[in-house]
């Protein structure tokens, strides 16, 4: 194993939308990238989102940089080792971690804190909290011996301000104010070793699946836009963009802050 000279980041839920479009302008950024995800060759066209190549690790590898795929499920904690494993025996080093991998998969019918079944709960704890917490323990031996490392947590509007979802979704948004939390707490701990953990809060992203199943969850309304002063949702790159910001050399003083990137539809403190 020879350690790479170009930064490395490692990027879940990369499979397609925010997660791809963070891979992808990482890689616009001069890294190489392990992308992991349960399928790393899903069905884009049946949601119609545009690739610029077959997979994307064939998009990276276009822009002249590494690619490195890895396919599991994070809600299991060997798949986060293997992924650590992996990723060092291939590049030698692990810069960036970003937790993207996640979702709003409970029924939003049944989201009300007062009706919602408990295993609701537990399925997005697993999957939107659990799976973090994993790679973020998985890494941290190989930050620690570099003395230094970025991982960015991506959490969720709701997760700060319910009103912004009516009071719905609270297993989703307790799962990710649990990642909101977590964000802080590891960075308090990891700081001395010179490892930075912050968070992104995203509200509503015109991803091609959100779109997609936009009018079945009651999202992307005209009350819903009406409600962003920007007046418009959020691209994939917008995110990416607020990622790339964490993982990069302009926030080398920046630790355990959680970031909104909304458009303006929170606009009170985390």
């Amino acid at each position: 194993m020879t350690r790479s000279r170009t930064p490395v980041a490692v990027v879940t839920g990369a499979g397609r939308g925010i997660g791809r479009a963070v891979a992808l302008m990482l890689a616009r950024r001069g890294m190489d990238l392990v992308v992991v995800g349960r399928d790393m060759s899903p069905d884009y066209e049946r949601y119609g989102e545009e690739m610029s190549a077959g997979t994307v690790q064939d998009e990276i590898e276009a822009m002249g940089r590494r690619a490195l795929v890895v396919e599991g499920d994070l809600r299991d904690r060997a798949v986060a080792d293997r992924v650590v494993e992996q990723s060092v025996a291939g590049f030698g080093r692990i810069d960036v971690l970003v937790n993207n991998a996640g979702g709003a998969l409970a029924p939003p019918e049944r989201s009300f804190g007062s009706q919602m079944p408990i295993e609701d709960l537990d399925d997005m704890i697993r999957l939107n909290t659990h799976s973090a917490i994993h790679c973020c323990q998985a890494v941290m031996p190989v930050m620690r011996e570099a003395r230094s490392g970025s991982i960015v947590n991506v959490g969720s509007r709701v997760a700060i301000d319910p009103a912004t979802a009516g009071g719905r979704l609270a297993p989703y948004a307790m799962s990710k104010g649990a990642l909101v939390q977590y964000t802080r707490h590891l960075a308090m701990e990891v700081g001395p070793d010179g490892i930075r953990v912050n968070c992104v809060s995203p509200g509503i992203v015109a991803t091609a699946r959100v779109m997609h199943f936009a009018a079945k969850r009651g999202i992307g309304t005209d009350d819903d836009l009406n409600a962003i002063p920007l007046r418009r949702f959020a691209t994939p790159d917008d995110i990416a963009g607020a990622v790339a910001y964490f993982a990069g050399e302009e926030s080398t003083y920046v630790t355990g802050q959680v970031l909104s990137v909304d458009g303006g539809a929170v606009l009170t403190p985390s």
